[in-house]
């Protein structure tokens, strides 16, 4: 249960006749900074004892962002193209992603909540994730290549929705028409690359950082809707570390941050992409919320 600061619960039922369930229900609801779509869930106020999302409040009337001078740093451009060119070719990878993201209230005050993601994908078309709220609320997706699979084991219900295709286009058709949250999914796409280089409109080296276990590369990137820092581990698997974006669009310029932990680039047993519905569970259909279905310029959110 919600406490004051309690992030938003929608309660439903699963039965013959009434079924109340959005496909983001089922990976655990609530407000995130999902990429590719400023991707809010929560409608209330901590007087209703629920959290605003700061991507909720962006719109028409927050303040327009001074144009960025482009100014590419050679050397910095090279170590962010370098590790996305790598992400963009590995034909497998597994990663957890602790984030965390800034809901801003309407009396100014800053309310973190967070989330952890275990992503698993296997090229061309193969991938699983799965999430854990910071309230303990659990959830999951998995694509095999025909078909995508949501599950909520707390009320041991599941959806499923045909979808043949590649990670990039279930990565895409997840985030925008199903709008389950999935922090910096761009990231695990095969056009990463090109999405840098087109978002990049500053880029500066800041130092060599030496907190991690391995040396990263510490970058400090500008763009039109968002500026990000990011830290990418030396050596031949520049893997990205730590992430920091700021949505400098929106009022009170609220923060996304992430650590990318246990990585690993070995191949993924088959199995994991392979759905047992378990025993007792009820099959429920996917339904977007009316409130979910905005306008494209709404969804283009800021996201790295």
């Amino acid at each position: 249960m919600p406490g004051k600061f309690g992030e938003y619960y929608t309660s439903f039922r699963a039965s013959a006749a009434t079924v109340l369930v959005a496909a983001a229900l089922l990976l655990g609801g609530g407000a995130a900074l999902a990429e590719g779509a400023a991707s809010a869930k929560a409608p209330a106020t901590k007087a209703a004892a629920g959290i605003a999302p700061a991507a909720e409040k962006q719109g028409a009337s927050a303040p327009a962002a001074a144009a960025i001078e482009n100014d590419r740093d050679p050397k910095a451009m090279e170590i962010l193209m370098r590790m996305a060119n790598f992400l963009a070719k590995a034909p497998s990878l597994r990663v957890t992603v602790l984030s965390s993201y800034d809901a801003i209230q309407e009396d100014g005050e800053f309310i973190e909540f967070g989330g952890r993601r275990r992503f698993e994908l296997q090229r061309p078309d193969r991938l699983r994730v799965e999430v854990e709220r910071s309230d303990g609320d659990h959830g999951g997706l998995i694509f095999d290549g025909k078909a995508i699979t949501a599950y909520r084991p707390a009320d041991n219900l599941y959806a499923v929705v045909e979808k043949p295709g590649t990670v990039d286009a279930v990565m895409v058709y997840v985030v925008r028409d199903l709008q389950i949250p999935l922090p910096l999914a761009r990231m695990f796409t095969t056009t990463f690359p090109q999405q840098m280089e087109k978002m990049v409109k500053s880029i500066a080296y800041v130092e060599t950082n030496r907190l991690f276990d391995v040396p990263t590369d510490h970058l400090a990137v500008r763009g039109d809707e968002v500026d990000f820092q990011i830290w990418i581990a030396q050596g031949d698997a520049p893997l990205p570390r730590r992430v920091i974006i700021t949505y400098k669009n929106a009022p009170g310029e609220p923060q996304f941050r992430a650590m990318l932990n246990d990585w690993s680039l070995a191949s993924v047993d088959p199995g994991r992409f392979a759905f047992s519905v378990p025993a007792g569970a009820e099959k429920v259909p996917f339904i977007l919320r009316e409130s979910s279905r905005r306008p494209a310029a709404e969804q283009k959110g800021g996201a790295k």
